[in-house]
């Protein structure tokens, strides 16, 4: 592995760059901008009610922007206690829904932050943009648990097993709230709205994330099973065949979308195919391994085709790692670890000595060496249910909702005052 960022200092300046090291990808995070909802909701619900909006909100926007998201569990508690107030606003009964704009923008540093400002006036474009934030937190400290620091001095970092198996957890969890948006919220948001979200926020690129999350889940336990001697040969085979199937609705989720146009969605593009090379190797190489247990000298040729396949495509992989590290923004892919750093050794050696050892029968011309097709298997990994938190008590009592509508009808009869005013 490696250590969580180099650092390099900027030739004539005092300034440094630094270079993030990529375990879990995260796409790019959005977070709130500043506003004040005290005044767009003055007169549409009671005053304490808008000022614990507000105040939790601006609260949110002051630790990502202060942290640059790493104060994930502060975040995370912020966002929570944030969405049972929210919910009020999708309401029906109460008819908030369109009446209030929401601003969000990106992370990302220069004019990209600039061009990821959206201004929505929806409710449900805020709670979209809540739980596809908290999507993105979980991706992020399931990252920084896959890159450990050495803490002994000793200039050797290993990854416990338990690290692995809470960085699956969160994964899940990521999961869960990307199907959540996709499945109950994007349905909501009305068709004008939704055909102009941002583009982080389409069903494609929402699917692809999760998808390619789900396939790090495995790529994960796959390396865990590798390392365990009791692990079965055919279970490392169904798990990197698994990791490629949701490498590949990954792919294909996300050439669908527009996404892929700008800076950053090429650099999630190469991602995406890195892994899916990856897998691919993983996937040819066991079930290389399983067919040439064979006696025929068919199984046998077979097998070769499957290990010189898999040292192609981990070539591949290798360029399109590379690609995806300097894709903008620039970033560094965590030391070997797991499954790949076993693989990257073997799949070479083992490519070479059964060649060397079934030559003959590859010069045979009656024997036809066809690459077999992988198996398939029923995808094993399963996403975390999500559901949106108990709205806060704020919205449920009679006090409210007879002082709330009272509000807002106040409010509609001043507007039409208005409104009579300019015609005259």
């Amino acid at each position: 592995m490696g250590c969580a960022t180099s650092v390099y200092a900027a030739v004539g300046t005092k300034k440094k760059l630094t270079v993030p090291e990529v375990a879990v990808f995260v796409p790019s995070t959005r977070i709130p901008a500043q506003s004040d909802l005290q005044k767009r909701l003055k007169g549409l619900i009671p005053k304490h009610v808008a000022d614990r909006l507000s105040s939790v909100r601006n609260q949110i926007v002051f630790v990502a922007v202060d942290t640059g998201g790493s104060a994930i569990p502060e975040l995370r508690r912020g966002l929570e206690e944030y969405l049972s107030l929210l919910i009020g606003l999708t309401n029906k009964e109460y008819g908030l829904e369109g009446l209030v704009e929401f601003k969000w923008t990106s992370l990302d540093d220069g004019k990209q932050q600039q061009e990821a400002s959206s201004c929505v006036a929806n409710s449900w474009f805020e709670v979209l943009s809540v739980v596809h934030l908290m999507a993105m937190l979980a991706l992020a400290e399931a990252d920084t648990l896959m890159i450990p620091k050495d803490h002994s001095g000793s200039g050797i970092r290993t990854l416990s097993s338990d690290c692995k198996r809470e960085a699956v957890d969160l994964l899940l969890k990521a999961t869960g709230y990307l199907e959540f948006c996709v499945r109950d919220v994007l349905v909501r948001i009305p068709p004008e709205i939704k055909k102009n979200l941002p583009k982080d926020l389409q069903d494609g690129v929402l699917e692809a994330i999760s998808f390619q999350t789900l396939g790090q889940g495995t790529e994960i336990q796959l390396g865990l099973a590798v390392d365990c001697q009791k692990a079965t040969l055919s279970v490392k085979r169904r798990l990197a065949c698994e990791q490629l199937s949701y490498f590949s609705q990954a792919y294909h989720c996300l050439s669908g979308c527009d996404r892929i146009n700008n800076g950053y969605g090429k650099k999630h593009m190469w991602f995406i195919k890195w892994k899916f090379l990856e897998s691919k190797a993983a996937a040819y190489y066991f079930h290389g391994l399983m067919v040439d247990k064979g006696n025929e000298p068919s199984c046998h040729v077979s097998a070769v085709c499957c290990f010189l396949a898999a040292e192609e495509i981990l070539s591949e992989s290798k360029k399109a790692c590379f690609t995806f590290c300097l894709a903008a923004p620039v970033t560094r892919a965590a030391p070997l670890w797991g499954a790949m750093k076993h693989l990257h050794q073997k799949i070479p050696e083992v490519s070479a000595r059964k060649s060397q050892m079934y030559g003959y029968l590859l010069e045979q011309e009656k024997v036809v060496q066809v690459l077999p097709d992988l198996p398939e298997f029923q995808l094993s990994l399963r996403p975390d249910d999500y559901q949106l938190p108990e709205i806060d008590p704020a919205w449920e009592s009679e006090k409210w909702e007879t002082q709330g509508q009272s509000l807002l009808k106040e409010q509609l009869n001043d507007s039409d005052d208005d409104d009579e005013t300019e015609t005259e």
